[in-house]
């Protein structure tokens, strides 16, 4: 898009930057975020910033080496999409996110990865495919609302395949929230979701993935957030208080 100019984030300067998602800097997810993205820079972790002619932010990728990938799927040398994001609505439409993805195929060919991959849904926190498939991905694998999409730049090289999340819920007893600090705003809903649950006398155990392999054996598709019970995936994705208490109605006049 003309006039926009993509910012290649880095150690040095994300804390100038700041994590996109929230706007304070220092909110308690911007600062785990911010923390994550520095330990994960060395593996090849790296963030593109979007920015418009008054220097404002307008969307950002996020995207890693396939092998410490941060969601349930396996791939042997591609660079995998974690996020992408166009916040304005004035820009949807204007080849912004084109010129990410794009940017981020630069990267694969310069460090000769055989191709990039990325998951997609038409639920929420993820990107649909349609952007995608525009920029010459192909669905290589589905599972519940989830689509594996690649594309491949070394016609040789192996499919990327999802690991089956389902075979690992039957381990979380009780209420359990699963979460990594890859999504700033899960420290937002960890604080709210653990306060609500012990309002209502309800046990809510918490496991903190921290690294590439725990969230690859995740058990949900999102992989970074995971609220289940008694083996069962009840939601995927970020939840506020007010949706975990309708939750709580709904799962617990089950037994009334």
């Amino acid at each position: 898009m003309e006039n926009t100019k993509l910012i290649d984030v880095t150690p040095d300067n994300v804390n100038d930057t700041g994590i996109y998602c929230i706007k304070d800097k220092k909110a308690e997810g911007s600062q785990a975020k911010i923390s994550w993205f520095k330990k994960r820079y060395d593996e090849g972790l790296r963030i593109k910033l979007a920015i418009d002619h008054e220097d404002t932010q307008i969307g950002f990728i996020e995207y890693t080496p396939s092998e410490v990938a941060w969601r349930p799927i396996e791939a042997d040398n591609y660079l995998f999409i974690h996020c992408i994001v166009i916040f304005s609505k004035k820009v949807r439409n204007k080849n912004v996110g084109s010129d990410l993805i794009k940017a981020c195929e630069q990267d694969a060919l310069a460090s000769n990865k055989s191709g990039i991959c990325v998951m997609t849904s038409e639920g929420s926190w993820m990107a649909n495919k349609s952007i995608f498939a525009n920029n010459g991905f192909a669905e290589v694998g589905q599972l519940e609302r989830f689509e594996l999409m690649a594309k491949k730049l070394d016609d040789r090289s192996p499919t990327p395949y999802l690991i089956n999340w389902k075979e690992q819920q039957a381990k979380y007893s009780g209420w359990h929230l699963v979460y990594a600090d890859q999504c700033p705003w899960h420290e937002k809903s960890i604080h709210a979701l653990t306060a609500s649950a012990k309002a209502h006398g309800i046990d809510l155990k918490i496991t903190k993935l921290n690294n590439p392999s725990e969230a690859k054996k995740a058990p949900s598709g999102f992989g970074t957030f995971s609220l289940l019970r008694d083996g069962r995936l009840i939601e995927d994705h970020y939840l506020s208080k007010t949706r975990f208490e309708n939750i709580l109605r709904k799962e617990l006049s089950k037994h009334f």
